[in-house]
């Protein structure tokens, strides 16, 4: 079964509680634990900002619930951050030709997380996972747009209902040092559905379909797996070029 957040029943009452610690960031929550407990007795001077970093490490590795709109119609964001840029460029080779995205430009939502937002990454279509293609790179500035064609990425190719191609791209950062992905070619996944993370502040490409409106602008933040970020055959906000 895919692993994704329900929302509860109607009726049922909904209480805030504290966001789980993925299972791939316990390790760092652990070591870092560790660490602070045997400054104690070799320099305690360090124990609290040592307790410090291992409270950062647990928020960085945090995975809260979400509820994902419905509707076959909408694209959702993939990513927690800064939408810093909203443009059209070519598609990149990876997900290129008439299996993928077409040889056209197409809009690319970019999305900036900062070491302070979630990194669990999410799928923003239901459907078919057609392509994972990982590539080695660079890690520079992740805000930069050079970073998409240079620095180590991971294109994602998801096929939805009626044959739509949805097409996104994780991209280290420069104190990102790993993608981890959690699918592969030939999974099934539902709007919303944890895809994987990237270590320590990164970004997201996604490329949006001329059928598809963004909904977004630049400076917005979006909220992985909840923030509307295009519509199919849907209206720009005023300012968006499609």
């Amino acid at each position: 079964m895919p692993d994704i957040d329900n929302a509860p029943e109607t009726g049922t009452p909904v209480t805030w509680r504290v966001p789980d610690v993925h299972p791939e960031g316990r390790k760092y929550v652990l070591i870092a634990g560790a660490i602070a407990l045997f400054s104690l007795f070799i320099w305690d001077v360090l124990t609290w900002p040592l307790i410090g970093l291992t409270i950062w490490v647990a928020l960085f590795f945090r995975d809260p619930v979400r509820v994902t709109p419905q509707g076959d119609d909408l694209i959702v964001a993939p990513a927690d951050g800064l939408i810093t840029m909203i443009q059209r460029v070519p598609v990149p080779r990876e997900l290129a030709g008439p299996d993928a995205l077409g040889d056209a430009p197409l809009v690319r939502v970019s999305i900036f997380m900062s070491v302070f937002d979630v990194h669990i990454n999410r799928t923003p279509i239901a459907g078919t996972v057609r392509q994972v293609v990982y590539i080695s790179g660079k890690f520079l500035n992740a805000d930069l747009d050079k970073a998409s064609d240079e620095n180590e990425r991971q294109h994602i190719l998801v096929e939805g209902r009626g044959g739509r191609k949805i097409g996104f791209t994780q991209i280290a950062g420069l104190i990102a040092r790993r993608i981890v992905g959690f699918v592969k070619a030939g999974d099934m996944v539902v709007a919303g559905q944890r895809i994987g993370l990237i270590r320590f502040g990164s970004r997201l490409d996604i490329f949006l379909p001329d059928d598809v409106a963004c909904q977004v602008i630049l400076g917005q933040r979006s909220v992985a797996g909840e923030t509307v970020l295009g519509r199919v055959n849907g209206k720009s906000p005023i300012g968006i070029a499609q």
